[in-house]
């Protein structure tokens, strides 16, 4: 295992009314303006947002509302937050909703900060924000993991770039499983695979040896396959819910990280097929995972093997490391068809006029994970085949 400093500060309040619960004690700490951050006006549609509004009001504070806020949040978006919130000089932001609204909030908390434009500071400076208006998530739709971290996916249409950039930490994660309960049977499916898809994209990173990381990052693994069999016949089954919400944050929080250095290729290639085509990203991850991975498979069998005897149950007797390694993968393949994820860019409505060249060229790529480095051709053929 690689060295490590390992520090975190986001406190979870996790479980069935931790919100109603929590929140009055957390809100104590902060000042009077609240700036409410949360999307397309779901909330509004199953008492989350009524709930959150009356202990704000009950605790005395100001309310602001910055809505709107889309799948794959604009940078255009996030300045129009951070100008909000300036502007009106909030003295908290509660983010409610899934990894979009949090991302934005994040990289809006900072910019309210800041003179420079965020963008331009981290990418062509390669300097970072250190002070931020403090932020709260309110978790409705789990498999982000966005309120563990301080990174964040924006779109930069301008740009035609969907990248991570780094902003707030949250102070405080509420994890309430029955927030999540109203979310579409897809997108709970797609949140769950986008949390098995950062496991995976860890556990393929350097190194490839046996370590306690990725040990743990096994039982994270088998535990959302489990739960999202049993979520594609009973969406109401809050254990699930628990269990997805919570594998979520793990796969974010850092613990699967720790002497590690994470592969995220899938999440760059998917990424840039985001700025180009607004898709789904759960969705774009599932189709092109296995791709990936059968490209990539003879460069590091071994870890490949592994992955289909732990994860998925393939017994190795009798076989070689990469025949052991492409069942795994075909296993990975298949349950991306059981889940009724789809499996071809067809399947997610991406058009054969697609201008795959340009995704693929402005890709970035890693050079981390336990296997070659890709190049921008080899992009091009894993969308191709993704087709």
């Amino acid at each position: 295992m690689n060295g490590f400093i390992y520090s975190y500060p986001t406190k979870n309040y996790f479980g069935c009314g931790c919100v109603k619960e929590n929140l009055p004690k957390v809100l104590s700490s902060y000042g009077k303006k609240v700036m409410l951050a949360f999307g397309g006006g779901s909330i509004r549609k199953n008492g989350i947002y009524e709930e959150i509004i009356s202990i704000l009001g009950d605790a005395g504070k100001s309310v602001i509302e910055f809505s709107g806020i889309m799948p794959n949040p604009t940078y255009a978006k996030v300045q129009e937050g951070a100008a909000l919130a300036k502007g009106k000089k909030i003295d908290l932001m509660i983010a409610v909703g899934g990894g979009s609204v949090i991302d934005c909030c994040k990289i809006a908390s900072a910019q309210a900060k800041l003179e420079e434009d965020i963008w331009e500071m981290e990418f062509s400076g390669h300097k970072y924000p250190s002070d931020f208006i403090p932020m709260i998530a309110v978790v409705t739709a789990s498999g982000t993991g966005a309120e563990q971290n301080n990174g964040a996916v924006i779109t930069h249409e301008g740009k035609k770039l969907k990248a991570g950039l780094l902003g707030a930490y949250a102070d405080a994660a509420f994890l309430d499983p029955a927030y999540t309960l109203s979310l579409p049977a897809m997108q709970a499916m797609s949140g769950a695979f986008d949390t098995l898809s950062h496991c995976m994209e860890t556990y393929f990173g350097s190194p490839e040896e046996n370590n306690l990381s990725d040990d743990i990052c096994e039982a994270v693994m088998r535990n959302v396959i489990n739960n999202m069999r049993i979520l594609k016949t009973d969406q109401a089954d809050l254990n699930v819910r628990s269990e997805l919400e919570w594998a979520s944050a793990m796969a974010e929080n850092g613990i699967l990280k720790i002497g590690k250095t994470s592969s995220l290729q899938a999440h760059q290639i998917e990424h840039q097929l985001g700025a180009y085509t607004d898709c789904n990203h759960g969705q774009g991850l599932a189709v092109i995972h296995p791709v990936l991975y059968r490209k990539l498979c003879e460069k590091a069998p071994v870890k490949f093997a592994r992955f289909a005897v732990r994860v998925w149950g393939v017994c190795a007797d009798g076989k070689t490391e990469i025949e052991t390694a492409m069942e795994g993968i075909e296993c990975l393949a298949a349950f991306v068809k059981e889940m009724g994820l789809p499996d071809t860019f067809a399947g997610m409505g991406i058009g054969e006029d697609t201008d795959f060249r340009r995704i693929a060229d402005s890709t970035n790529i890693i050079t981390n994970g336990c296997f070659p480095s890709l190049t921008h051709d080899d992009v091009y053929e894993i969308l191709l085949n993704c087709r």
